[in-house]
């Protein structure tokens, strides 16, 4: 990354982490204020964090991905098109972890709102040094910072997010909102379908192995994330077939739930038709069962995923589906 895009960057995007005039308070509960800051790869509907944002109970701190020489944020406007484009030329796309400064000024901007504690909730430490940085930070931060490893990632850790602003904004003292976003992230599993795994293999979370069996066999992989690592679920010959099967995967784990207890979220880029059918598909197939949330896969993931890429989320159903729901 260049010294003069990277300081940019990180300039302009400080802004948006900082708290707006009028927001230093809230109205709620009686008891500590606890605020809740996490990373892009949650992968947390727009609307949501917007809701939820404001006063600074939450703070998503941007994960920059670089295309070429150029520096984005996962919010940038025009980004899903631009990484389209390079994903299918194969331009070179890279993801990077937040600076430890990103970290920094959110907390430090929760303790000038009037918050006295940060939860902080991570994508997997086995999957980016996020949480290195958010450690860094937490240790100057100006008020006690609890970290968590989510060991997952998407809206896995997205939900851990969301148990923890519940949590937060009920009155919950900071160990408290940190055990529900443990048992948060704890109680979701991922599912995902990837076309071709050249991108995870060029970002190092698979081995050199196992991308060059999907590649020459025309093998269409299912994954997962186990103990915050990408694991192999099955191989599919096609993606009809991989697609079917990871409808079924996701339907045997909702099975396995109490009735009414499961959430579903799909994620995908450059692909939301599939989303949508295969959202659809799963509430049909389990009686009872939400519409799924359908999100946009965060740019910092869809840079290891790639283009086609569908994700699905079984989680607790501690609150309504997340996302635009699927009709």
């Amino acid at each position: 990354m260049e010294k003069a895009g990277a300081r940019d960057w990180l300039r302009h995007h400080a802004a948006r982490l900082r708290p707006r005039p009028g927001d230093a308070r809230e109205t709620g509960p009686a008891g500590p204020r606890i605020a809740v800051v996490t990373d892009s790869a949650a992968a947390l509907p727009p609307d949501w964090v917007a809701q939820h944002g404001a006063g600074g109970r939450l703070t998503v701190v941007p994960m920059p991905v670089i295309i070429g020489g150029d520096v984005f944020a996962d919010d940038d406007a025009g980004l899903e098109t631009q990484m389209s484009l390079a994903l299918a030329s194969g331009t070179e796309v890279r993801t990077s972890r937040p600076s430890p400064g990103q970290f920094e000024r959110a907390y430090r901007d929760a303790a000038a709102s009037g918050f006295d504690a940060v939860v902080s909730v991570h994508i997997s430490a086995k999957l980016s040094g996020t949480l290195d940085s958010a450690t860094l930070a937490a240790a100057d931060a100006g008020i006690p910072v609890h970290v968590l490893d989510s060991a997952t990632v998407g809206m896995g850790q997205g939900a851990a997010v969301q148990a923890a602003v519940r949590a937060a904004a009920g009155g919950a003292p900071a160990g408290a909102v940190l055990e529900a976003a443990r048992q948060a992230a704890a109680g979701a599993t991922v599912y995902f379908y990837v076309p071709s795994l050249e991108q995870l293999r060029r970002g190092g979370r698979i081995s050199l192995a196992s991308s060059w069996v999907g590649t020459v066999l025309d093998i269409k992989p299912l994954l997962g994330i186990a103990d915050g690592a990408v694991v192999p679920l099955e191989k599919v010959r096609t993606a009809v077939r991989a697609i079917a099967r990871l409808e079924r995967l996701a339907a045997e784990d909702i099975a396995t739930r109490p009735p009414g207890t499961a959430r579903v979220s799909v994620h995908h880029f450059g692909n939301a038709g599939q989303a949508l059918a295969l959202g659809e598909s799963l509430r049909a197939a389990c009686p009872g069962l939400a519409a799924a949330g359908l999100t946009r896969l965060p740019a910092v993931l869809a840079a290891h995923a790639g283009l086609g890429v569908l994700v699905v989320v079984v989680s607790d159903a501690d609150g309504p589906p997340q996302g635009d729901p699927a009709p």
